[in-house]
């Protein structure tokens, strides 16, 4: 068993998203998918019912600040009851794009994680050129999660481990010029490392410029384990149980 903590593998991002989960299945993989928007999470949750090696993480992100309201908020909240539902997310800051809302931006993620707080669970941020201020924002909660496709430093990802997040690791790690992802698997615990492939997205080497499937999680896995010198099953081993342990699954 192992486990894709963050993946879009629905039908709005993949067209054959339910041949590719039947797939997984087969090969004992299991996947968090990652909602961003209401139809997305709707996706997530009818596939979730349907698919025992699938489990929802649903949430508002950064791109729809805009168009969330206190209705939306209570939607969410009620979807939250679903036993498929392991966390909140993907929410979180993205100065990258747009730096004229940071307020909205904060006050939706805030908002969130006041559900999780709420619910004991834990969650899924994006965080991308918005580090200081998801950090500061997430250590006035009670809660725990991953800070997904990590690409701090080495010193932010430690602060973020000081308060229960663990690290998702995606396919830049396989890439030639990605140091900073190789020096973050060395320096953390490996205890709060995450596995994750952000499909359709990120795919790693050798199979860069195709379309991400959670299938290529064997290709980051065996790249933690080089870089670790752990043996590439215990490595296996220890990603699957930090999942467990963090998604309750």
């Amino acid at each position: 068993m192992i486990i894709d903590t963050h993946c879009h593998m629905y039908n709005s991002e993949y067209e054959q998203a339910e041949e590719i989960i039947r797939q997984c299945n087969d090969n004992n993989i299991f996947m968090i998918l990652n909602g961003i928007d209401k139809k997305s999470n709707e996706e997530i949750l009818y596939l979730a019912e349907k698919y025992d090696n699938v489990y929802a993480a649903i949430g508002y992100d950064h791109s729809t600040v805009d168009k969330i309201t206190d209705d939306d908020l209570l939607l969410l909240e009620s979807q939250l009851q679903n036993k498929k539902v392991v966390a909140i997310g993907e929410i979180g800051l993205d100065y990258y794009w747009i730096k004229e809302n940071k307020d909205k931006q904060k006050k939706l993620f805030e908002n969130q994680l006041l559900l999780a707080e709420k619910y004991n669970l834990p969650v899924i941020v994006h965080s991308r050129d918005a580090v200081q201020d998801v950090y500061d924002i997430l250590k006035k909660y009670n809660i725990k999660g991953s800070i997904h496709c990590y690409s701090g430093s080495v010193q932010m990802a430690k602060e973020f481990t000081k308060l229960g997040f663990y690290i998702g690791i995606d396919g830049p790690i396989t890439f030639k010029n990605n140091k900073r992802q190789k020096e973050i698997v060395k320096e953390i615990d490996n205890n709060y490392l995450l596995v994750e492939t952000d499909s359709p997205y990120l795919s790693p080497e050798p199979k860069r410029g195709e379309k991400n499937t959670p299938l290529n999680l064997v290709y980051i896995i065996d790249k933690i384990a080089d870089e670790l010198e752990i043996d590439k099953e215990d490595m296996s081993n220890i990603l699957t149980e930090n999942a467990k342990r963090l998604f309750k699954i």
